[in-house]
């Protein structure tokens, strides 16, 4: 899938955007609104972002089961040379390194934003309000069709994968 970004300055936009998008068979899985604004998004009835949006709570969950699983299998070779337990602790060893890292990856990741809403970081602090549309190729030229035509004042701000890379973002300080 696709994610569709589009920036707007009044929740009655992002209202009438969630409106629209549900009428072309978008459902609330697949369109969120982030907001500093989330008591005017209920108040409204606009499916607001979750934390897994929000925050980076996956996208450094794998990272840390990646750095978990590297140092289990250093500890592994390190066992091996120094004291030649068998093979047999290699699995348990991963296995519980790479758990440990993502658990550890996962808190890390409640102190950092998205990396990929990351780049609106500015625009969300600014009041405005990051529509997100995630469509099936498919779909992807009727949404943006409906955009331009009914909605020229939320602005085209970038479209990605939905798919989370471990490999990409960022590994900056952490903004509260």
């Amino acid at each position: 899938m696709k994610r569709l970004y589009y920036i707007t300055s009044h929740l009655d936009s992002a209202e009438h955007i969630a409106n629209d998008i549900h009428k072309e068979g978008i459902t609330d899985w697949n369109f969120h609104v982030l907001s500093k604004d989330r008591e005017g998004l209920y108040r409204h009835h606009v499916h607001s972002a979750n934390y897994l949006q929000e925050y980076d709570v996956i996208h450094s969950a794998f990272r840390g089961g990646i750095i978990g699983l590297i140092i289990g299998f250093a500890i592994c070779i390190t066992i091996n040379f120094v004291s030649g337990y068998s093979a047999l602790s290699l699995p348990l060893l991963l296995l519980i390194g790479a758990l440990f890292g993502s658990w550890l990856g996962a808190l890390i990741g409640l102190t950092h934003e998205n990396y990929k809403v990351a780049r609106f970081h500015n625009e969300i602090e600014a009041g405005r309000y990051l529509v997100m549309v995630d469509v099936h190729k498919d779909e992807e030229a009727k949404i943006k069709t409906l955009m331009e035509r009914y909605h020229p004042e939320a602005l085209m701000s970038g479209e990605d994968s939905t798919l989370i890379n471990p490999l990409k973002g960022h590994m900056g300080v952490a903004r509260i």
